[in-house]
């Protein structure tokens, strides 16, 4: 099942959910790693230009999740309060935000010089000119704001996932780690 049905989500979705997080999780470690090294540290360059890449693949694996939900069928919720539907639906719209604004603050971050960004050396991404005064400064600050934003955001999704799974007994977790209905 590659697509969502009312039931469960696909493997596309599926797919596209866990490579994310991984890869926020992996680049959020990146970041605390990068702060602390040295202009002369052997590492520091080769460490900024991955973070650079992954961001930008980051940020078209975040397009197309976002395109493939308004394409597809949302499974429904599952039975419960009002107030937590309410909550869960607002939690997800929350996560796409801050994960969008951290991969433009990035972006505006990488560019703020007015250099273009290589992608793994494949293809540039090209910069628009500075926005701001001390561009690379300011988004800076707000950057790591949203990035331990999105970290604290993770962590209550992640308690809210294994409350649904240990204490309500039901599938948001399980159709989240493969669709519904196959075999095992």
């Amino acid at each position: 099942m590659l697509k969502n049905s009312t039931k469960s989500y696909g493997w596309a979705t599926i797919c596209m959910h866990w490579l994310q997080a991984v890869t926020i999780l992996f680049m959020f470690g990146l970041g605390l790693y990068m702060v602390d090294l040295t202009y002369y540290d052997p590492w520091y360059r080769g460490s900024l230009e991955l973070h650079k890449s992954i961001g930008i693949m980051l940020m078209v694996l975040w397009a197309a999740m976002l395109l493939w939900r308004f394409a597809n069928t949302n499974p429904k919720p599952e039975p419960g309060p009002a107030w937590e539907q309410l909550a869960a639906k607002a939690m997800h719209w929350v996560l796409y935000l801050t994960i969008g604004s951290l991969l433009i603050s990035g972006y505006l971050i990488s560019t703020a010089d007015g250099r273009s960004i290589a992608v793994f050396d494949l293809f540039q991404v090209p910069a628009l000119p500075a926005l701001i005064e001390n561009q690379e400064t300011v988004v800076g600050e707000i950057h790591e704001i949203l990035a331990w934003s999105l970290i604290g955001l993770v962590i209550l999704h992640f308690a809210a996932a294994m409350k649904h799974h240990f204490l309500n007994k039901d599938n948001v977790l399980r159709r989240m780690i493969r669709p519904l209905g196959q075999s095992r």
